[in-house]
């Protein structure tokens, strides 16, 4: 592999602004590519060269790169990486529930209804917004444009534990914890029936659903492997028959991946998706479930990160968190307990 060289640059195509374009060539075989690139290219982190990939920023003698996991093939690479530009979100004194915090990161506990980073219908309100009131100009900037401090991501609606980087150094560990899955995550479901058996693993591949592009499914072929152990931590409400599920549950989901939307795909894979869930929720709880729902006014799927454990990033010091789900979610259980 020859060093890493800086060459014209070229033009970003999703902005039209110009872009600094790497590039070095890669003599070894039968490497993992997205490991040769980190090699080839020092500057950039796996987990952000695996994001070039995806976005398809990488290419190979002009042809464009997408698999990270394939094996390298000698020839001259290039990475176009996009315009530095200012985080655009504005401050804002949304209240935060903070865990931890000290000079390198911040760990908060995010309410159910308030999204990650601001994205197009919802530029405000988020979790960036309240970030920036709350750290001001320590926030890492290696998140991007609308994502500063970002390394990892909650649904709009799902409730639980998240961690903020506030500078490069946190950003740039957090991000190499996350892409080699060196990071605790468990979270609290309660689903439509229970997932058989009672405790096991799931492996799959998950990607873009054939047949809804805003939805994620298990692939036969293609997608990323995805990896959740799961284990029933209470059932509710009596089966309909001698050997059938029970109404509902409340399931421990432990993470050994982070795809979009893991969780609530897996769940429903097993028949069992998330209560309150408007996507992945297909077919109807039981009559009581529905009313209990109603009743407490749950208007989400029933899904908390409840545990985030991982080593700080800069001090080396094992940290982990808890929280309990939040009253929407606590009093469906109660809800459900007496079914």
């Amino acid at each position: 592999m020859s060093a890493q060289d800086l060459i014209d640059e070229d033009e970003d195509p999703a902005t039209g602004d110009p872009a600094e374009v790497l590039e070095a060539r890669i003599d070894a075989v039968g490497v993992r590519l997205d490991k040769a690139l980190a090699t080839a290219f020092p500057t950039l982190s796996r987990a952000r060269l695996q994001a070039l990939l995806a976005e398809g920023a990488v290419s190979r003698d002009g042809a464009v790169l997408t698999g990270g996991s394939a094996k390298a093939q000698p020839g001259l690479y290039a990475v176009a990486l996009p315009p530095v530009a200012p985080a655009t979100p504005q401050p804002e004194a949304i209240p935060l529930t903070v865990l931890y915090e000290d000079a390198d990161l911040i760990v908060i506990d995010k309410p159910a209804g308030m999204a990650a980073h601001p994205a197009p219908g919802c530029e405000t309100g988020t979790l960036v917004n309240a970030l920036l009131a709350h750290c001001g100009d320590s926030l890492s900037g290696i998140g991007g444009v609308a994502r500063p401090g970002i390394v990892h991501r909650l649904d709009k609606d799902t409730s639980g534990v998240m961690v903020a980087a506030k500078t490069d150094r946190a950003h740039q560990g957090l991000s190499a914890l996350f892409a080699t899955h060196d990071i605790e995550r468990t979270y609290i479901a309660l689903t439509r029936g229970a997932p058989s058996p009672p405790k096991g693993r799931i492996e799959t591949r998950i990607g873009r659903s054939t047949g809804d592009r805003k939805k994620m499914a298990v692939l036969k072929s293609g997608g990323r492997e995805a990896i959740t152990d799961y284990v029933v931590q209470a059932v509710f409400g009596a089966p309909a028959k001698a050997g059938g599920a029970p109404m509902a549950a409340r399931v421990a989901c432990t993470l050994h991946t982070g795809r979009t939307h893991q969780i609530r795909v897996h769940m429903a894979s097993k028949g069992s998706p998330l209560l309150g869930d408007p996507v992945y929720g297909s077919g109807s709880p039981a009559p009581p479930v529905r009313t209990a729902i109603a009743e407490v006014g749950l208007v989400r799927q029933a899904l908390h990160a409840a545990a985030l454990g991982f080593i700080h990033p800069v001090t080396g010091e094992p940290l982990r968190f808890e929280t309990a789900p939040p009253a929407d979610m606590l009093a469906l259980e109660a809800a459900l307990r007496e079914l």
